[in-house]
């Protein structure tokens, strides 16, 4: 969904003194926008790749703080937020409250804080913040990736640290894959696909098979028994639980793409969930993404073997001169 869509959107959930002053900003002002996060007592600000602004009652944006302009968010506003995005039930969403975030129509992901209840089904309640990310899907940024790692015949692991665009490429790399094969997306937080009342946002190929609602284990336990992939997309691989599902299903000759929070080549070896899968062939390349100023593009592309061979000579790709040099 385009970032305008999107905006107009979140801003159909505000109260009428925010939805204003947002539909007051031209087009241009939110194109690269990413996120717009609402704090009770404090500013309405919106994040940018490269900066963070902060939203004024006479709709434009400023990067400073203190400017008496800007807008403050009461309590009450939040809460009434809040109820248009449970569509004035909260008993409706429970689950939601719980897992502490709400799919909107479009995809937009909202991520919700507050007190976590002292109940037995605990969910978030006494709301203090509402963040709205708006998914990106930037078709062709895998391009090279794809190509590089066989066209959906290697297992790839995505590196990178926080906001660099890892789920961005990710999303593209599985509609890349899901043209082309049997793909099932496991999107545990609903953040790839963007999944509403059954349907994708966002474009994750035509022969995707999308699970959400849980775990990473359980998902791909889930698609090995009853959807024969040939390949399985999953973000952020966290543990030993991780670990034993995806060797499960190497077993069975399923492929695997997966993110994982690492800055560096050699950052991944210091990550103990990934080393029985590097060294047991379950992951053959590794893409290292440039990092946060500039998101989903690519550093370096690696052939990973055991972890003995940590060297230079396994570069497929290098974005400073793009060579090649061994085989992929």
């Amino acid at each position: 969904m385009k970032t305008q869509e999107a905006y107009t959107i979140i801003s159909r959930y505000m109260t009428k003194t925010i939805r204003s002053a947002m539909l007051k900003l031209d087009g241009s002002a939110i194109r690269d926008l990413t996120e717009i996060r609402l704090y009770a007592g404090r500013k309405a600000v919106y994040i940018f790749p490269d900066r963070i602004r902060y939203l004024t009652c006479e709709g434009r944006l400023t990067g400073d703080p203190k400017d008496h302009c800007c807008i403050n968010i009461a309590k009450d506003e939040i809460d009434n937020i809040m109820q248009a995005l449970c569509h004035y039930s909260l008993y409706s969403c429970m689950r939601e409250l719980h897992e502490g975030f709400i799919v909107l129509p479009g995809g937009v992901r909202v991520g919700i804080s507050g007190r976590m209840s002292d109940t037995k089904d605990r969910i978030l309640t006494e709301y203090s913040g509402l963040n709205f990310r708006i998914s990106r899907c930037i078709p062709g940024i895998s391009d090279e990736l794809f190509a590089r790692t066989g066209k959906g015949a290697g297992s790839v692991l995505i590196c990178g640290g926080v906001n660099s665009g890892k789920t961005t490429l990710l999303r593209d790399l599985c509609r890349a894959c899901g043209n082309i094969m049997k793909t099932v997306l496991i999107d545990e937080r609903n953040e790839i696909s963007s999944t509403y009342d059954g349907i994708c946002s966002n474009e994750v190929g035509e022969l995707t098979n999308v699970i959400t609602g849980c775990d990473r284990t359980e998902g791909i336990i889930l698609a090995i028994r009853t959807l024969s992939p040939d390949i399985i997309f999953c973000d952020e691989i966290a543990g030993e639980k991780d670990t034993n599902a995806i060797l499960k299903g190497h077993g069975s000759g399923v492929r695997f793409a997966a993110t994982i929070h690492a800055d560096s080549y050699e950052d991944i070896f210091r990550r103990q969930a990934l080393l029985p899968l590097i060294n047991s062939g379950v992951f053959t390349h590794a893409a290292i993404l440039q990092g946060s100023g500039s998101p989903s593009v690519i550093r370096e592309i690696r052939r990973l073997g055991n972890a003995s061979e940590n060297c230079s000579s396994n570069i497929v790709y290098n974005s400073r001169n793009s060579f090649r040099c061994s085989s992929s």
